[in-house]
């Protein structure tokens, strides 16, 4: 269990206030109080959250529209590195091993474990869908 000072410290308010004030309608209403501050911390957590989001985007289209290859290639080059293991993989090796099998090779091929590899493919390609999506809609 992780240790969530937040959480700790209200739960320390809310001892606090059934202690302090016995008339439960009192009680009930410091209570409302305090998850309203705990509600306005959480709030303030999830803005704040999101503004760095925002930023982190805004960062992303500046480094995207770069002419600077270290800038704006890492994507490409993460998708045909990703591309050029899936060929190996798929279509290049198993070719490359019925075309020895024709002429007695026995030897092996280098194997490559795409499990990362494709990890990396299908987030590549599922954000360029949502960004295909958002422009179709219009957004």
């Amino acid at each position: 269990m992780a240790f969530d000072p937040a959480t700790a410290l209200f739960e320390l308010g809310k001892t606090a206030i059934e202690k302090i004030w016995p008339d439960p309608t009192k009680r009930a209403q410091e209570l409302r109080l305090l998850e309203g501050i705990r509600q306005k911390g959480d709030l303030a957590m999830l803005d704040a959250h999101v503004k760095l989001m925002v930023g982190q985007m805004e960062v992303n289209k500046i480094e995207a529209a770069s002419d600077n290859i270290f800038k704006s290639g890492w994507r490409p080059f993460v998708g045909w590195v990703c591309g050029a293991s899936l060929l190996y993989v798929g279509i290049l090796e198993p070719i490359a091993r019925f075309i020895a099998t024709m002429y007695d090779y026995t030897g092996g091929f280098p194997v490559i474990d795409t499990s990362l590899t494709i990890q990396v493919l299908m987030g590549m390609l599922g954000l360029g869908a949502m960004r295909s999506f958002d422009k179709k809609s219009g957004k």
